[in-house]
């Protein structure tokens, strides 16, 4: 599912700043708590999420509200570093992070919202950005939301399978 949001000039019908929303989600068979810890964990994304090239700072544990890391990577073909910080959580069911791109005043915001289901848990992820320019806003109306909606699809499959491997 995409959406686009954002303020329109009555003139041009243009969008400025647009906001994109890229969401996805999947069940995992296993107990939420597990889930929740395991995907905010930051040492854990360059094993599932194939954008995610590496990360620094605190990434051995579950981030708490107001925590920070570093993440390198590779997003549509587009390399960068972001560092995330945390702004919402509340264990097990919701967290999210706010990014900024290193060079740059903007960057996007995560968030995961899981619910316990017979089985397992649902995991639900929702990622959005807003174009810093009209030219980003095309080339994300043409290429890059697509990409990076597959980028995400192909992160919770990635999840989904280290998750319920272990579970035979």
């Amino acid at each position: 599912m995409l959406r686009v949001r954002g303020v329109y000039s009555r003139r041009s019908r243009v969008a400025l700043n647009p906001m994109t929303r890229i969401y996805t989600s999947t069940h995992i068979r296993r107990p939420i708590e597990q889930v929740f810890d395991y995907v905010t964990t930051p040492g854990n994304w360059p094993h599932w999420h194939p954008s995610s090239l590496g990360v620094s700072g605190a990434v051995d544990h579950s981030l708490d509200l107001g925590e920070w890391v570093t993440e390198d990577f590779l997003v549509a073909g587009r390399r960068g570093r972001v560092v995330w910080t945390v702004y919402e959580r509340d264990h097990p069911r919701h967290w999210a992070i706010s990014g900024v791109i290193a060079g740059r005043q903007n960057g996007g915001t995560v968030r995961y919202t899981l619910t316990a289901e017979a089985g397992g848990a649902f995991l639900e992820r929702e990622f959005t950005y807003v174009a810093p320019s009209a030219l980003f806003a095309l080339m994300d109306w043409l290429v890059l939301r697509r990409r990076i909606d597959a980028e995400s699809r192909e992160a919770l499959q990635r999840l989904k399978r280290v998750l319920d491997s272990d579970l035979g």
